[in-house]
């Protein structure tokens, strides 16, 4: 199905609205960089009478500052290079606030103390990197989206602001987007937060909007430069960006911001990028090439929203398996999840005492809420004279001190197709078949049963929702989306990692011949070939 332009136009129309977007989007590159449109670069001679003076007869600025470079400053980070940032300038303002008020704040440094990894840093021991690091990758990628989607946006919606207002709202977004995770990330939010029907992204909204929606107002300026008379950056803008839910309504936020939220929340994004490229490195882990630089360029904004070049195709296809590769390999890795379902038998219980809150009703204490706070507080139990205080300090013994509870009897990766049964089969359901399939003697072993499971592409990939992509077809100048069908029918949509864990590896033998029953009946496995005797 081709882009539909306007009020119902031809193909025709598509393909010349599209061209033009072409034609015009270098033109309007060069004019912001050069101060059109209201735009101000770091660039730009000043009449400034502050100005440095290099010699007799020239003046240097930065804006309307006197000093190069003011204003800006450097964080040396090992994957990006150096990620520039806004701070106050020398002769500061005292109105504005900067990126470094932000990334200063109670709330960011918070995510200094927040593993990226959860589980995976007890298995790899190089990993012991922090949200922290990943949120100032995230947002440096967000800038470099913004300012390279600039002069196709421009071209479609009118109402656009300036491009530093949009790659400063697009890199603030970024930097908070982690702000509302707690201990233990992703695994606090299926084990404590759902209690409460609350993601790190609700709670992540809450701090944006209560707690530095004055810091994020006051930005004025983004590292390429001014924003326009009267522009000032939107909380409410970040948080809508920073919920990463593709049927999230639109109604009242501006076709600008909605066009470009596949940015953060789609299939390639400055969130993802940064962690497959951050968690490979810092685990040690060759997950293959990854093209950033050429996915970036390939995308564009068209009439019928981000859109990905045809020629970007193979490079989003790399991406896709390297993260791919990444989930099985460091995210699931078997000694990750056995310490997770280690993590699954205390959690609860230990958040009891350590937090019995919804975190919106105590954000103050949320703060202080941290991997570090957690781990401190569990290793004293063992010494409690809390009975339950000191068995759970026992259990937090373990897996703190890397002595890990459960073994991998059997493990093996199912590819399920889109409309599998098996895609709403539980743990629950498949451990109950699995024991019945036991030898008489084992039927009360004790075994768990781990489904981790795992989308390394959109289901349907003719309907994501606000996050849709679209491919341009350079030969026929028309936009579509039915060639990502083509292009990556080979992906299989929903993958898991089903494993089971025992005490020990005694029984591992009758679990796994167990197990392939069981998942040949429903259809999981191969079938064993017939043998016939002659």
């Amino acid at each position: 199905m081709q882009a539909t332009v306007g009020s119902n136009p031809t193909p025709s129309a598509t393909s010349l609205r599209v061209a033009h977007v072409f034609d015009h989007a270098s033109h309007l590159a060069a004019s912001a960089t050069s101060g059109d449109s209201g735009i101000v670069t770091n660039h730009r001679l000043s009449n400034d009478p502050r100005a440095l003076t290099r010699s007799k007869h020239t003046q240097l600025s930065l804006g309307s500052h006197s000093q190069p470079y003011d204003g800006q400053a450097l964080i040396a980070d090992p994957i990006h290079g150096y990620i520039s940032f806004t701070v106050p300038y020398a002769i500061p303002d005292q109105q504005e606030q900067t990126e470094k008020d932000l990334i200063d704040s109670a709330w960011m440094q918070r995510l200094r103390y927040i593993y990226q990894l959860q589980s995976a840093h007890w298995v790899y021991p190089a990993a012991e990197h922090s949200r922290f690091q990943h949120s100032l990758g995230a947002m440096h990628l967000a800038g470099r989206f913004a300012i390279h989607l600039y002069p196709t946006l421009a071209q479609i919606v009118r109402d656009v602001p300036s491009q530093p207002y949009l790659e400063e709202l697009f890199r603030v977004a970024a930097l908070v987007h982690d702000i509302g995770h707690g201990p233990f990330c992703h695994f606090f939010d299926h084990h404590y937060l759902s209690r409460f029907c609350l993601s790190h992204e609700r709670i992540g909204q809450e701090i944006i909007r209560s707690c530095l929606g004055s810091v994020i107002q006051r930005i004025v300026r983004s590292p390429s430069g001014d924003f326009r008379s009267g522009e000032r950056l939107d909380p409410d803008h970040v948080a809508y960006l920073i919920l990463k839910d593709p049927r999230k309504s639109t109604k009242g936020y501006p076709r600008w911001l909605t066009m470009l939220q596949p940015i953060l929340g789609g299939v390639y994004t400055a969130d993802n990028f940064d962690y497959v490229l951050r968690d490979s490195y810092m685990c040690g882990v060759a997950v293959g090439p990854i093209d950033i630089d050429r996915l970036i360029h390939y995308t564009l904004i068209t009439p019928s929203g981000l859109t990905l070049h045809h020629a970007g195709l193979p490079a989003l296809q790399m991406f896709l398996n390297a993260r791919m590769y990444l989930y099985s390999n460091v995210y699931y890795h078997r000694t990750t999840r056995a310490i997770d379902i280690h993590l699954q038998e205390i959690f609860g219980k230990t958040m009891r005492y350590l937090f019995p809150y919804n975190p919106l009703d105590r954000l103050d204490a949320y703060l202080e809420l941290t991997d570090w706070s957690v781990i401190e507080t569990v290793r004293a139990w063992r010494r409690e004279h809390h009975r339950i205080k000191r068995r759970l300090g026992m259990e937090w013994a373990h897996v703190l001190n890397r002595s890990v509870k459960w073994k991998m009897a059997y493990g093996t990766t199912l590819p399920i197709p889109n409309d599998h049964r098996a895609r709403f089969m539980t743990s629950q359901y498949l451990e109950r078949h699995i024991r019945q399939a036991l030898p008489r003697a084992l039927k009360d072993l004790e075994f768990r049963i781990d489904l981790a499971h795992q989308d390394p592409r959109p289901i349907n990939l003719l309907n994501m929702g606000n996050y849709q992509i679209f491919v341009y077809n350079a030969g026929t100048r028309t936009v579509e989306k039915e060639s990502l069908q083509r292009f990556f029918e080979y992906l299989p949509a929903w993958i898991v990692q089903f494993r089971i864990f025992s005490r020990h590896h005694l029984y591992d033998s009758d679990l796994a011949i167990a197990a392939e029953r069981v998942l040949r009946d429903h259809g999981l496995l191969e079938p064993c070939p017939s043998t016939t005797t002659h």
